[in-house]
């Protein structure tokens, strides 16, 4: 065929073609359309539109199917990367530990009628539990009793009842590195919720101090100095 094509080219039959459909053409163009015809038929229906071929294929079940699970894993990605930007060493701990104020009475520790700040002492003596202390922005509240206890890790774990919005303290070990057994530290006031219990928690010497209490984070901010990681 397209041999054919290139010798038809040099023949005079297929110029005097061309020309004649040229004419033809402009001929047809040069034709009024009357007006009855017109207005029956629209003009915008004598040219077909453009397909648009993307909407074709964006109704495809496999793309549609694609796309969602692409949304999907990317939400679930940003969700991730929120969450470990809010993380710290120490959070499965102190989580554990709000679910145990929900279950804590009075009766369960022994009486101490103290500021809490003075019961780091009594941890050292009594349990040789070393800076097991109690924050300066927190030792002046008065307290109720206080324990120690094995949580089901095996850590040693103080827990102080406070006079004070029957708040709670939890004293407890930082995380530590599987590999080198060093403490893993972080720097600030870190908040953690569970269960209706808001607690705010600080690490200082490889022990972590939180402080809990059933409410919302705006209800412990008054009492720390620094601000919110």
């Amino acid at each position: 065929m397209r041999a054919a094509l290139f010798r038809a080219r040099k023949t005079e039959e297929l110029a005097a073609q061309q020309n004649f459909d040229r004419a033809v053409t402009a001929l047809v163009h040069s034709i009024p359309i009357p007006q009855e015809i017109t207005e029956w038929v629209p003009s915008q229906t004598l040219i077909s539109p453009a397909q648009r071929m993307w909407k074709k294929y964006a109704k495809h079940p496999v793309i549609l199917a694609t796309g969602i699970a692409v949304g999907v894993i990317a939400a679930v990605s940003i969700f991730q990367v929120v969450e470990g930007m809010n993380r710290f060493p120490g959070e499965p701990t102190a989580r554990r530990l709000l679910t145990v104020a929900t279950s804590t009475h009075a009766m369960m520790l022994d009486p101490v009628k103290t500021d809490a700040g003075s019961l780091g002492d009594l941890f050292f003596m009594k349990h040789r539990l070393a800076h097991y202390d109690v924050p300066p922005e927190f030792a002046d509240l008065r307290t109720l009793g206080c324990r120690v206890f094995d949580d089901e890790e095996g850590q040693r774990i103080a827990q102080i009842w406070l006079v004070e919005k029957q708040m709670q303290f939890f004293l407890f070990p930082a995380e530590r590195n599987p590999k080198t057994g060093i403490a893993k530290e972080f720097s600030g006031w870190r908040y953690v919720d569970q269960e209706g219990w808001t607690g705010v928690v600080e690490e200082r010497n490889g022990v972590c101090f939180m402080a809990a209490l059933r409410g919302r984070e705006k209800d412990l901010a008054s009492y720390i100095s620094k601000t919110k990681q």
